[in-house]
């Protein structure tokens, strides 16, 4: 368990602040949809990357330096997780052809639901940790499955899963071919049907269920605390509509990113079993004795491991893109593209038969 207490004040304090942080974004998206610019979602992510360091370092002040650690740690891994989601966003939008001033809005929903499914699963591991200490052998080989699947299964796996989920709904409920705005249902010919925003909100719902059962044994082998494990979701989840803006078209060419990923998910995984190992009481291992002569990992380790896969994995791929001029310098979204579509997103027509490769950018490139 983490040797640190955190004040009640911090905890109800930094949870009003993030609430009212994630409300104004949410305000923002409602007035004002749009398609930011690459310099607007670069500043949205900077501000976002620069307030979770800025918690990281009230952490340290007024907690301690191992809370401050498991934060920055745990932070840093929800965030590759999350640019891992991000990919399977921009399958989703491109595949349905979502219309790209509706794409910020459907992001959100997006972030939205997998806050509120994280946050059931924190409570529910909070739970099983505190009463059952074997969890963490389960949590650890779970990991460590994820980690094979995620490194030996292509990415054409997320999109078959995709497809399925869309000839089982439309085999089962009138689906329009074009969307109506924010609508779910509309009318057509005298018939309530509903739109292919339905079909969107679902597959991305079901994205988030997906990784939120892989992040949050991954981030509790991290640290215990729930507060931590919570804060780390929200600062990872934040701004992660403006880096699909920004890096939407480069996420699917960073090629060993999956494979760094995966490499985090073992090393947490293995380091989930050893802590299991060391709490043992289970009788039939080691006769219900604790083992001690397994390491224990300690949390600076782990940093330094997290920092060092996802820069490994981001610049090898980067030398890869170079070395075969692939690499796309530019996002594909100009920042006037949301003063030319007004009136043409309104009512964009979704694919009828969902193709099998992805595009190279967010899905607002795809011309309907």
């Amino acid at each position: 368990m983490s040797d640190f207490v955190i004040p009640a004040w911090f905890e109800i304090g930094s949870l009003v602040v993030l609430s009212l942080i994630l409300i104004a974004d949410l305000l923002l998206v409602v007035r004002r949809p749009h398609v930011p610019s690459p310099r607007e979602s670069a500043l949205w992510v900077g501000f976002y990357v620069a307030l979770a360091l800025v918690f990281a370092g009230l952490m340290f002040a007024f907690v301690g330096p191992q809370a401050g650690g498991e934060f920055v740690a745990g932070w840093l891994t929800e965030y590759s997780l999350s640019i891992d989601n991000l990919f399977v966003f921009v399958i989703i939008m491109a595949q349905f052809a979502v219309p790209k001033k509706m794409q910020q809005e459907v992001l959100m929903i997006g972030i939205i639901l997998a806050l509120l499914f994280r946050g059931v699963f924190i409570l529910l591991g909070a739970a099983l940790i505190e009463n059952f200490s074997w969890i963490f052998y389960i949590f650890g080989l779970f990991l460590l499955i994820t980690a094979g699947q995620q490194a030996f299964s292509g990415r054409e796996d997320d999109e078959e899963r995709e497809n399925a989920l869309i000839r089982f709904l439309r085999r089962r409920i009138a689906i329009t071919d074009e969307y109506h705005g924010m609508k779910m249902r509309t009318v057509v010919d005298g018939k309530k049907v509903f739109t292919p925003l339905l079909i969107v909100l679902i597959a991305i719902g079901t994205t988030d269920l997906i990784f939120a059962l892989d992040s949050i044994p991954a981030i509790f082998g991290i640290t215990q605390s729930p507060f931590i494990v919570f804060t780390a979701n929200v600062f990872a989840l934040m701004g992660l509509r403006q880096l699909y803006f920004l890096l939407g078209h480069l996420v699917d060419k960073l090629e060993y990113l999956k494979y760094g990923i995966a490499f985090i998910l073992a090393f947490i995984g293995v380091k989930l079993i050893f802590h299991a190992m060391h709490e043992n009481e289970l009788p039939f291992i080691n006769g219900g004795e604790h083992i001690e002569w397994v390491p224990e990992i300690d949390t600076v380790t782990s940093l330094l491991v997290i920092v060092a896969t996802m820069a490994v994995a981001v610049i090898a791929s980067l030398i890869k893109l170079r070395l075969e001029h692939r690499y796309l310098p530019t996002a594909l979204t100009k920042p006037g593209d949301d003063d030319d579509d007004d009136e043409a997103t309104d009512a964009a027509p979704a694919p009828a038969a969902v193709p099998t490769s992805t595009t190279s950018g967010p899905a607002g490139d795809d011309r309907s």
